[in-house]
């Protein structure tokens, strides 16, 4: 940790202080969600400090309990994805043979599909709400992790130590959690990071197009939508969602760059 890179401790400390904000909205926010505090898209000031939006709620308790919702369901679809599918990519490469190829073609199939539209064709015929957007972009997300899965897993289960495991009599599940997962950590743990900024920028995309998060609850892509008429008159309330969103994805992106330089520099030195 000594030896941290500046672009690392910058990502940290970005990173970190968006989730504090997240955890603590509801502290740190000087008004509420949904309480009207001042005039329409008042200029940024003491009492205010970011402004007003379009219907006069302050901005800056908008931004933090819009970071909390987004970073909330971009997480838990994260989960969800990574929990599916490296959990299936590890069952086909293992299993190999008519299993594999089921589930690859499954894969290809939902994979031929552009993600966007899949998701705005599942929700245009559910009820939009937050554990169904999160099943839904955690299972579209989750065939991307099963080909980067799959395709470590098939390497890692040509090693030595793999056939010995087998040849011991070891099942499914400990060939899996025990010999694979440890070894396939560093690829998922950077895929890990992309996944998230993808979960940000799905979650933003599909809010700012309806079928998101829907009122009263905020997120970053709602608050772009709600006052993306401002930019006309030159008002910067549809801009700074947008900077959070770029700024959280790179913080994360330096982040994950960091651990996975790590855990590989640290596999090299073992070896």
């Amino acid at each position: 940790m000594s030896r941290i890179p500046l672009s690392a401790l910058i990502g940290l400390i970005l990173t970190a202080a968006y989730f504090l904000a997240a955890v603590f909205a509801s502290l740190i926010a000087p008004y509420g969600m949904a309480e009207i505090a001042g005039g329409v898209w008042e200029p940024m000031s003491a009492t205010h400090w970011l402004g007003t939006d379009s219907i006069g709620r302050d901005l800056l308790s908008r931004m933090i309990y819009g970071g909390q919702v987004t970073i909330f369901v971009a997480t838990a679809a994260t989960l969800v994805a990574f929990t599916t599918g490296a959990l299936l990519g590890f069952i086909a490469a293992v299993s190999g043979g008519w299993v594999d190829q089921v589930l690859s073609r499954l894969v290809d199939l939902f994979m031929s599909i552009p993600a966007l539209i899949l998701a705005l064709v599942i929700l245009s015929v559910m009820p939009v709400t937050l554990p169904v957007l999160i099943a839904v972009m955690g299972l579209i997300e989750s065939t991307r992790v099963f080909r980067l899965a799959r395709a470590v897993a098939v390497d890692i289960a040509v090693m030595d130590y793999v056939e010995a495991a087998r040849l011991r009599g070891e099942g499914l599940g400990w060939v899996i959690f025990r010999e694979i997962l440890p070894n396939a950590l560093s690829p998922l743990v950077a895929e890990a990071g992309l996944r998230f900024i993808f979960m940000v920028l799905f979650i933003s995309t599909l809010s700012f197009l309806g079928l998101g998060v829907q009122p009263p609850l905020a997120d970053w892509g709602g608050i772009v939508k709600e006052n993306k008429d401002g930019i006309v008159y030159g008002v910067p309330a549809a801009l700074i969602p947008a900077v959070a969103i770029a700024t959280l994805a790179i913080s994360v992106n330096l982040v994950a760059d960091w651990i996975l330089n790590r855990t590989t520099s640290l596999k090299g030195g073992r070896g």
